[in-house]
């Protein structure tokens, strides 16, 4: 049975939807393996999908119909977000002929907005102080980026008569280089990089490949990496410099802080609206085991 709010029966094609969406934020950021925790992200895609409902049919009953400039304009808008119009049918899955349906659903969402804005009020305006209060509160989301800069000796298996006898070759350039020989140079003279260019510069986590960024952050200034192996060839670095990840100044960050704080105010007043309408709604969701399929599917 599915998902009922107020008499509306919820497509359960919705629900996965969002299911998976959750499912997959948590398997990139590294949080869940397989269907460990299915049965929670389940329910978070429930909640979400009942809060967005309820929000929608109260703004139904409640809220004023956006004019057509606005939903024209907000629909531009949206395809130039997405790449311009052919990329944003092509990333919906839709045809131009459902045109209709894109200028239907973000009549809703504007019309709910709008709703929001009467309901909640306006924005606060936090004082310096309280967005300074913030800031220490909250320092871990205002830190800048760890970055390790490396000089590198890339050798192509393409160009070698035989692995093992490069990996041996690689051997010897470390064992040179932890025997005082200058790396750089010794990279330079030897590299298989067309452009001969050794220096990485400073790079962070996520821009270079994984079997690199994995050494190469665990190392100091001044550390050699192990002969490492890619689907390229072999590959040595020596560590250069290093900047360690630190509190970015207050003043760099406020219009972010700011946002931040009128954000999470605007979050709180909704959950408390959203919960209000509970409070009075019909909701029934007699499947509380939730849909197997649904549940480990993957992301």
């Amino acid at each position: 049975m599915p998902l009922i709010i107020n008499s509306q029966a919820i497509d359960p094609g919705l629900i996965e939807q969002e299911f998976s969406s959750i499912k997959s934020y948590y398997e990139r950021t590294s949080q869940v393996s397989c269907c460990e925790r299915d049965p929670e992200f389940l329910a978070y895609a429930k909640e979400n999908i009942t809060a967005r409902v309820l929000l929608n049919q109260e703004a139904e009953r409640n809220g004023a119909l956006p004019s057509e400039d606005e939903v024209n304009e907000a629909v531009a808008k949206l395809k130039e977000e997405h790449g311009g119009e052919d990329e944003f049918y092509m990333k919906a899955g839709i045809t131009r002929d459902q045109e209709e349906l894109v200028q239907k659903d973000v009549q809703a969402s504007l019309r709910v907005d709008k709703f929001l804005e009467e309901k909640l009020g306006s924005n606060i305006d936090p004082n310096e102080d309280e967005m300074r209060a913030f800031y220490e509160e909250n320092i871990k989301e205002f830190m800048t980026v760890e970055e390790v800069s490396a000089s590198h000796l890339f050798k192509s298996l393409s160009q070698a008569e035989s692995r093992s006898g490069l990996y041996e070759e690689m051997r010897e350039f470390r064992r040179r280089a932890l025997a005082g020989e200058d790396f750089e140079a010794m990279a330079k003279a030897n590299t298989d990089k067309e452009e001969k260019d050794v220096e990485l510069g400073y790079f962070k986590q996520g821009e270079l490949m994984d079997e690199f960024e994995v050494i190469a952050f665990s190392l100091e200034v001044g550390d050699l990496t192990p002969v490492f192996s890619s689907h390229w060839g072999f590959h040595l670095a020596k560590i250069t410099g290093r900047k360690p990840s630190e509190p970015e100044p207050f003043d760099s960050v406020q219009d972010e802080i700011r946002e931040l704080m009128i954000a999470e105010d605007r979050q709180e007043k909704t959950k408390v609206l959203v919960e209000s309408l509970k409070a009075t709604a019909e909701i029934d969701d007699s499947d509380d085991d939730g849909d197997e399929s649904a549940e480990c599917a993957g992301p």
